[in-house]
């Protein structure tokens, strides 16, 4: 059958932190005078770190109950990718709506299914009337590298509460075709 995509209920919210975040890390990117630098870092990451789910599990709900979209990507009954729109415009010009989570199991990566979310993602928000995503990004490298593939640029309106709650992420903004 495959992997099937599709929207999560508030009660599958949870769920997420299923989600195998399992892997080798082996350079990080950091934003220095105007530009992204690549550092050979070395990292192994076992999985989601202590308390995650306490700190973000409220700020999903948040974002739920307010109208934001939830995809679930399944391997039958095995959640193995997450997308998350939130429905709350920011910017300068109020025009961009945030990509709060995308998340896909160890095993599934380079499959795909990353850039099948980040699709869904951008679909909605062009339904929803946004011109841009903002995305908040773990400055490792596949991750970082993989929404530059997307056409993310680093952005010079960083929204200064995201920037607050993850100050050592690459923020990005995507336009929206």
């Amino acid at each position: 059958m495959g992997i099937v995509i599709r929207q999560l209920i508030r009660d599958e919210i949870e769920r997420i932190w299923e989600i195998d975040r399992r892997e080798i890390i082996e350079g990080i990117y950091y934003f220095c005078d105007g530009e992204l630098v690549l550092e050979e870092e070395y990292y192994h990451m076992g999985g989601w770190p202590p308390d995650e789910s306490k700190i973000y599990t409220p700020i999903l709900i948040e974002s739920f109950d307010r109208g934001g979209i939830f995809f679930g990507a399944f391997d039958s009954d095995v959640l193995v990718g997450a997308a998350v729109l939130d429905n709350k415009f920011i910017g300068k010009k109020n025009n961009q709506l945030q990509l709060k989570f995308l998340h896909v199991s160890h095993s599934y990566r380079k499959q795909g299914l990353g850039v099948k979310l980040f699709e869904k993602a951008e679909e909605v928000a062009r339904k929803f009337g946004a011109n841009k995503l903002y995305v908040s990004a773990t400055p490792s490298e596949n991750t970082v590298n993989f929404y530059l593939r997307r056409g993310c640029e680093v952005t010079e309106d960083v929204n200064e509460e995201l920037f607050t709650l993850e100050p050592e992420d690459i923020h990005f903004e995507y336009l929206i075709k």
